[in-house]
């Protein structure tokens, strides 16, 4: 799957969660999760966890401990794919 396609995929996901919605319209790879959409911890394992959904993919604890960004998950993502 194409990164471009994973990433806007990433970004209906984080629809989902993001407290702070306005960031997704000018998201880029760079964008911080948990500072920038203010997606809060609980609620970054019911990302996670839809992620895995959406992707047909299993994510490790150690994995998703290094999600920060969301090219953090698009790189996690298209790894497993």
């Amino acid at each position: 799957m194409e990164e471009n396609k994973i990433f806007k995929e990433m970004i209906e996901i984080l629809r989902l969660y993001a407290k702070d919605k306005t960031h997704l319209d000018q998201a880029t790879m760079a964008t911080h999760i948990l500072d920038d959409l203010k997606v809060n911890s609980a609620r970054l394992v019911d990302v996670i966890i839809k992620c895995e959904d959406v992707f047909g993919i299993t994510i490790e604890d150690d994995e998703a401990d290094k999600i920060r960004t969301i090219g953090d998950a698009v790189e996690l993502i298209k790894k497993k794919l």
